[in-house]
């Protein structure tokens, strides 16, 4: 019988789909746009990782973190309207960092590592593109992720079911099933 890859695996595989899509989109922009892609990608991906587990306590923990996040965000746009470095408005925190750490911070609060270290190799892919796109200053993703990140890791708990991660060091390689209730 042929072996079911993991949840982990499919959502790696979802965002480097993302990213290869971004690119042959817009050859031209293509850091900038694959961030946006991955801006998109990752609230859906943490809210698809929710409904598939029949997780609807980890899906409602990730709305009221993205409520959080998005009021905080806007809210601080609208006070500090800080001019961005392509000369636009309201670049006080980034939108995008604070969603994209938000979704990441709830993959790995919720679903452990495996899912967060490649949520938030997204994530700080969408920071650095805010950056290099010249939309955002350092301090405003940095600012942006604090309050995504401090938002998912205030709603969210840890999921009550199956989990498996990959052990190893120098002298040991293993495989640890834990359940949490």
């Amino acid at each position: 019988m042929p072996r079911q890859p993991s949840r982990a695996a499919i959502l790696l595989s979802a965002i480097l789909l993302c990213l290869v899509a971004a690119g042959i989109a817009h050859a031209g922009d293509g850091i900038e746009t694959a961030g946006d892609v991955l801006f998109l990608a990752l609230p859906a991906v943490a809210g698809g990782t929710a409904i598939s587990n029949r997780d609807d306590e980890g899906a409602v923990m990730f709305g009221k973190s993205a409520a959080v996040t998005l009021g905080a965000t806007y809210a601080l746009k609208q006070t500090v309207d800080e001019r961005r470095p392509n000369g636009g408005v309201h670049s006080f925190p980034s939108g995008h960092a604070s969603v994209s750490f938000a979704s990441a911070e709830f993959l790995r609060s919720r679903y452990g590592w495996d899912y967060g270290m490649p949520a938030y190799a997204a994530a700080l892919f969408v920071a650095y593109s805010r950056v290099e796109s010249k939309n955002h200053y350092a301090h405003d993703v940095i600012a942006g992720a604090a309050i995504g990140m401090a938002s998912s890791h205030f709603f969210t708990r840890p999921y009550a079911g199956w989990h498996v991660q990959a052990e190893a060091d120098s002298e040991y390689f293993g495989i640890r099933l834990r359940r949490s209730f």
